[in-house]
C-alpha cells in the first residue's frame, strides 16, 4: 500500500451493520508512501495507522483548472 497526505484511507467493516471508517492522511512515515501512517480519522481523532486488507487508499482528484 503507498499513500501521502491528503490521500484518503477507506477501512472496510468486516461485520453487517457497521460503518465503514473514512480518515485523511496528514503523515507518512517513509518517503516512498509506505507505512505506517497518521490518519485524522472522520471522528477527528488522530492516530498511526498501520494498514490490513480491507483498508484502501484514495488519491484525490487532480486539480482541474
Amino acid at each position: 500500500m503507498e499513500a501521502h497526505v491528503g490521500d484518503r484511507i477507506v477501512v472496510r467493516s468486516t461485520h453487517q451493520g457497521e460503518p465503514d471508517r473514512t480518515g485523511e492522511v496528514v503523515g507518512c512515515a517513509e518517503p516512498g508512501g509506505g507505512p505506517p501512517y497518521r490518519v485524522r480519522w472522520g471522528d477527528g481523532h488522530e492516530g498511526l495507522f498501520y494498514p490490513a486488507g480491507t483498508a484502501t487508499v484514495v488519491h484525490p482528484a487532480p486539480a482541474q483548472g
